[in-house]
């Protein structure tokens, strides 16, 4: 496919000739919305077989269930603006975030990302830092690209690392999981479940700082990782 401007996404000018392209190609069967063959709902990222943009690729260039899915001959750009088109939702003016390989994703999460360390998926892994199990159906692309590449701009209020010093000189510091007006529940350092009245803390401070600095991954391992984790839809 060809370059794109941004190393982690679409260009709009290519969602916008996909969008073209689209309407030309692929309206017909898959309709205005990409939802009229079942099983299938291209705006939505619903697919049958593929997972990356790879995968679509190739559906597109050699067709698929059995000649039900016809080849497309497209020039690589026409190629990567519809690839690009279906991944902004169907919205020209939306923001397309390439998606790469899952298997190799899950092979850095388990292994170059470390990811393991902090987070935990399905039973495995700490509990420092959120659970991913069903991330794929909370988190779209963009904020998973986000995250990974400047995490501060997506850290949420109750992600924040906190630390807490007791009235006994207790320093614990953790990830907040709930809190109310008397009282705070956090797992600490050591993934030990803590419930603390406020009362009784003398020192109560939320970190403005990701735990994680931002990835250092290469673009198109932050593809693959970023299609591995939306496969994470929880024990479906």
């Amino acid at each position: 496919m060809a370059q794109e401007i941004s190393d982690h996404q679409y260009t709009s000018e290519s969602i916008q000739a996909g969008s073209r392209v689209y309407v030309q190609q692929c309206a017909l069967c898959h309709g205005p919305q990409g939802d009229t063959i079942d099983g299938i709902n291209l705006r939505q990222g619903q697919f049958r077989t593929a997972s990356s943009d790879e995968d679509l690729a190739r559906v597109i260039s050699e067709g698929a269930a059995g000649g039900r899915m016809p080849s497309f001959e497209l020039r690589p750009e026409e190629l990567s603006g519809v690839i690009a088109f279906i991944r902004a939702g169907f919205d020209p003016e939306g923001v397309a975030i390439r998606i790469g390989d899952p298997a190799r994703g899950k092979a850095i999460y388990d292994g170059k990302g470390d990811c393991a360390t902090c987070h935990r998926i399905n039973g495995v892994g700490s509990r420092i830092a959120p659970d991913l199990s069903d991330i794929g159906l909370i988190r779209t692309p963009s904020v998973l690209q986000t995250s990974l590449t400047n995490p501060i701009a997506t850290l949420q209020p109750i992600n924040r690392q906190i630390r807490l010093v007791t009235r006994t000189e207790e320093v614990i510091i953790g990830r907040r999981l709930n809190e109310d007006t008397y009282s705070v529940q956090v797992i600490d350092s050591n993934e030990q479940l803590r419930s603390l009245i406020k009362a009784d803390l003398v020192s109560y401070e939320l970190s403005s700082t990701p735990v994680h600095e931002p990835t250092s991954l290469a673009n198109e391992e932050v593809a693959d990782l970023i299609g591995y984790l939306l496969t994470l839809r929880g024990l479906e």
